[in-house]
């Protein structure tokens, strides 16, 4: 259990300290970080899986097509959320990105109820209800939809989704979905080159082993969440996952300066009241099955 707590929290954690990372990569497009971002990740997936002897499973994904198209549609959801939130970050967008992954739980409701017809019980109507008045009162104050925080959960939702009910695991799944989007990110990438625009080879080497660390940055997290989320029960996983919002959100608002008013905190707080409601009603529903079944 307190494995299980290390590991998923120190993935947490890292993916909250994201936004000094890419902060660190702001003299290069975006773009340019995301292609080289699935690039770096495919080679070091690569490593990992030739260490552990782990190729077994690319024979018998490519006599099912249904898996291939799945994890493309699930490929384009992550690298849409990855491209999104580099773009976030290093626009000055990392208290809206926080936002995001916030309420990415709550969207996960809606999309269980709509996807999967599941039944939602009347906390996570309440809890709904006050992410929903956040997301308006937001609206309102800044006359637009806080979309960038909406993108982010709503491709993260959509791609837990496919995820949930795919036949790989963490590792065999980012892999395959990084060997879909290479021959993409490889013309671009080749692209680039030729027009003299390859970060990696017109910056320093300060730039180029940042850029060369996107692969372990990206796929160590994974790994360790994917080996933490074995040892505990969902309802300590799920209160661990606000840790990475809360660091980004700490991060704007201290390391970067970004504009926090009063407006902005009530509408975070309607966000944390949702959540708040959402995780006791989960904790409760969790307590008394355990009750019920003893």
């Amino acid at each position: 259990m307190r494995k299980g707590i290390f590991l998923a929290g120190s993935a947490y954690i890292v993916w909250g300290l994201f936004p000094l990372y890419f902060k660190a990569l702001q003299s290069v497009p975006s773009l340019e970080i995301l292609i080289h971002r699935m690039l770096w990740s495919l080679l070091f997936l690569a490593g990992v899986l030739a260490w552990r002897h782990q190729w077994s499973w690319l024979s018998a994904v490519r006599r099912q097509p249904k898996v291939i198209a799945g994890f493309t549609f699930s490929a384009l959801l992550l690298s849409s959320n990855w491209f999104i939130y580099i773009w976030a970050v290093n626009d000055g967008h990392v208290v809206d990105a926080s936002l995001g992954y916030f309420i990415t739980p709550l969207v996960n409701i809606l999309i269980g109820s709509a996807v999967l017809r599941e039944r939602l019980r009347p906390g996570q109507w309440l809890a709904v209800a006050f992410a929903a008045l956040g997301v308006a009162w937001l609206t309102w104050q800044t006359g637009h939809l806080p979309w960038v925080a909406l993108a982010l959960a709503i491709t993260f939702g959509t791609y837990g989704l496919l995820r949930k009910t795919s036949s790989l695991g963490a590792l065999e799944g980012l892999s395959l979905e990084t060997i879909l989007l290479f021959p993409f990110a490889f013309a671009y990438l080749a692209w680039l080159t030729l027009h003299g625009q390859n970060a990696f080879l017109v910056q320093d080497s300060h730039m180029q082993i940042l850029l060369a660390l996107s692969g372990p940055i990206t796929a160590i997290p994974l790994l360790l969440f994917a080996a933490g989320a074995r040892r505990i029960p969902m309802t300590t996983l799920g209160l661990l996952q606000y840790i990475a919002p809360s660091v980004q959100l700490l991060l704007g608002i201290w390391v970067f300066h970004e504009a926090f008013d009063q407006h902005k905190l009530l509408g975070f707080i309607a966000i944390w009241a949702a959540l708040l409601v959402y995780s006791l009603e989960g904790m409760w529903i969790s307590f008394a099955a355990k009750k019920q079944g003893v």
